[in-house]
């Protein structure tokens, strides 16, 4: 094992040691001054005999100077803990964040891994990509940590598809499909890591945590023979698999719709306007407080002006790494509709329909049909594939799940046509097992140019999809919550529910409760021996509950942020078109909610920002 090597000396592991090493460590490499805190001071001496960045180990080494134990405490107590696919955190130094050492360790557990997990490695390689995110005082950059991965994988003889250039996230399952393996992480189906692969990489990432050799050198590995760019042929080849999907030749020369997005010109669309401001990679993201489109409408003020200036009525808006899509319309009073997750999985699943029944006139085929959202999603496919005879199915929140289970079905010879999750992820070709806002873009784009020569509007048409298959209407929220035992308080009380353990609520308010499933303990009690079907995690908290009245809550908390996620839906008969009464009846079974399991815990809670 690398993490058995002897240590070696300081003045082999730094290239340029800092100007006030000595005032760091003594002679016999303990910290000075020390903080008073053993396990600390460890953690930090350790720290600065491995990292080579000068700005990381100098804003270290500053902390320690200053006494500054706090500080010192949030960048060293935990490391990242290696989830949903990968590694997530802000850039800084120290353990807890994204930094060009922890993306060394990181890739060398990684990499013991895959040569444990495939004997060809060194035939079959890995894909790597990276998006415009960096930090300049730390001197973190996706471009540098990407270099810093091909460089570990490439000291071991493994070859790297390494894209040259920014690229989108879903070109990187795409290629692993159509290549290798790769690393946001992908295993080799094309989908996000699940058990017990993660946990695997993790143990594997803590017994290679000291630099191997080459794990720094960007230079020989940029030169070696065994890094490739794969950016051209699978810019290519990305579009033309997306295309089989689509119905691009009938439609779209045919509209004169006009849209305000980023380039999507392989669908032969007409080119879209595109906002000046925003259109170029910039890691700072200034025109936005945050760059995310599922924030709503304030990340959307410059895609309005612009589309007014030019006549638009519909925004399509991605995120800089384009896994996620957003859609706006102008209504008819003038004002900007944004459109929900939810609400766009309901117009992207009927339109992916359409085109299907439009390319298969084999009517027993769609009993081979799938279409998949996570378990906090709305049900609106459910209730398309019940009137239209295909299968719906269900799975965990994120596409981790929906990957994987759409690889399963592929592999069985189904046809796997659409999977969505609320936030705003959609995945509208099997050509990419993972969200994918550049085919949604694309394939949205051709929805509305279709429904244009119909004269018919994107919210015109959701409502003929609720009319045909029933209002599913979603209220979705969430808390912010920082500390773990509040957390865990909420959950259990809902466990143990007026002091009866194991005893879950039978009414919240005025409303009655049918059915709880608990994904955290297992327990269903729908399925005939209380067992849940879905997997199970302790680790995280996720409870769903069921009402009389057909609607359906889950309380979840998120893996990635101190958030307490609360997920609701009620819906209608195909035909009942009484909107008014459904969206009362759904605010106050949501007020019920947040008065009977939340508010005991409600004043440690902070409510989402408006």
């Amino acid at each position: 094992m690398h993490a058995e090597r002897k240590r070696r000396p300081v003045s082999e592991v730094l290239e340029t040691p800092p100007a006030d090493w000595e005032r760091i460590l003594n002679q016999d490499g303990k910290l000075r001054p020390s903080t008073g805190d053993s396990k600390l001071d460890s953690a930090v001496r350790q720290w600065l005999l491995q990292d080579k960045n000068p700005k990381t180990s100098a804003m270290i080494q500053e902390m320690v100077n200053q006494g500054d134990v706090k500080e010192l405490k949030k960048c060293f107590s935990s490391r990242m803990e290696f989830g949903t696919a990968g590694l997530r955190a802000a850039m800084g130094p120290g353990i807890s964040c994204m930094n060009d050492l922890t993306i060394i360790q990181t890739t060398q557990g990684f990499c013991q891994y895959l040569e444990g997990s495939f004997d060809n490695l060194k035939e079959r390689g890995v894909v790597i990509g990276y998006d415009a995110r960096a930090h300049p005082p730390s001197g973190g950059n996706s471009k540098r940590f990407a270099r810093l991965a091909a460089a570990v994988f490439i000291s071991r003889g493994v070859p790297v598809h390494l894209f040259s250039d920014i690229t989108p996230t879903p070109f990187v399952p795409f290629t692993v499909s159509h290549l290798d393996n790769g690393y946001k992480v992908y295993w080799e189906n094309g989908a996000q890591i699940i058990s017990p692969h993660d946990k695997g990489i993790s143990k594997a990432i803590e017994e290679n945590l000291e630099p191997w050799p080459e794990s720094w050198n960007i230079d020989n590995a940029l030169k070696n023979s065994l890094l490739k760019d794969p950016y051209k042929n699978v810019y290519t080849d990305y579009f033309k698999a997306i295309q089989k999907h689509c119905l691009h030749s009938e439609i779209n020369k045919l509209s004169e719709v006009k849209i305000v997005h980023t380039s999507v010109h392989a669908f032969e669309l007409h080119p879209p306007y595109a906002v000046e401001e925003q259109k170029n990679p910039d890691p700072e993201f200034p025109t936005v407080k945050y760059p995310n489109p599922e924030e709503g409408e304030g990340v959307l003020t410059l895609s309005f002006a612009l589309a007014e200036k030019e006549g638009s009525c519909v925004v399509l808006a991605n995120d800089p790494d384009a896994d996620r899509l957003a859609i706006a319309e102008k209504q008819e009073s003038g004002s900007w509709r944004v459109f929900t997750g939810n609400e766009l999985g309901a117009l992207l699943g009927w339109w992916m329909f359409y085109c299907w029944k439009r390319q298969n006139t084999d009517e027993g085929s769609v009993k081979n049909l799938y279409m998949l959202s996570s378990t906090v999603s709305s049900k609106i496919l459910r209730a398309i594939a019940v009137k239209e005879g295909f299968h719906f199915e269900e799975t965990l929140t994120g596409f981790k799940w929906m990957g994987n289970r759409a690889r399963d079905l592929l592999d069985q010879g189904k046809t796997v046509l659409f999977a969505f999750e609320e936030a705003i992820g959609y995945m509208c070709s099997p050509s990419v097992l993972d969200k994918d806002g550049v085919s949604a873009a694309a394939i949205a784009g051709e929805m509305i140019s279709y429904l244009a020569t119909k004269n018919t509007t994107l919210s015109q048409q959701l409502t003929t999809i609720f009319n045909d298959y029933g209002y599913h209407i979603s209220k979705n929220s969430y808390f912010i919550c920082h500390d773990q035992d509040v957390i865990r308080n909420l959950f259990e009380r809902l466990r143990n529910y007026n002091g009866q353990k194991d005893s879950y609520p039978t009414e919240c308010g005025r409303f009655s409760i049918t059915a709880v499933r608990d994904l955290t303990t297992g327990y269903d009690s729908n399925q005939p021996d209380n067992k849940a079907l879905l997997p199970t995690s302790r680790s995280s908290q996720m409870i769903t509950f069921t009402f009389s009245n057909g609607g359906v809550a889950t309380m979840r908390t998120s893996g990635t942020e101190p958030k307490i996620k609360y997920y609701t839906e009620l819906c209608t008969a195909p035909g009942d078109s009484d909107v008014t009464t459904l969206k009362k009846e759904l605010d106050e079974l949501v007020d019920a909610i947040i008065e009977h399991f939340f508010q005991p815990q409600k004043n440690k809670l902070q409510p989402k920002p408006e």
